[in-house]
């Protein structure tokens, strides 16, 4: 089971969750799990990838607390993946 956690900005597209547990087949990729957050909660996905397939420029992600750019990475079937949103003011 792959643990997500999300940032608070994205949680009125989750209807105020905060984590989720995905169930991905072996192999999966970070792209993979990020069609399946897509999948659970249409949109989400392009608040965090951009049109050319890439973490966007205010958002980390993190997978067993390294920090990723790379969706295509495999992830480990107990994952734990933390999106995380820059902030910014002024």
């Amino acid at each position: 089971m792959t643990h997500v956690l999300l940032p608070t900005h994205l949680h009125d597209y989750t209807g105020g969750l905060r984590a989720a547990d995905f169930d991905l087949p072996a192999g999966s990729t970070l792209a993979d799990l990020l069609a399946a957050i897509d999948q659970r909660w249409p949109g989400l996905r392009f608040r965090i990838i951009d049109e050319q397939d890439g973490v966007r420029r205010h958002i980390k992600i993190f997978v067993a607390g390294e920090s990723v750019r790379d969706i295509g990475i495999t992830l480990q079937s107990d994952a734990e993946v933390m999106i995380v949103a820059a902030l910014s003011g002024g």
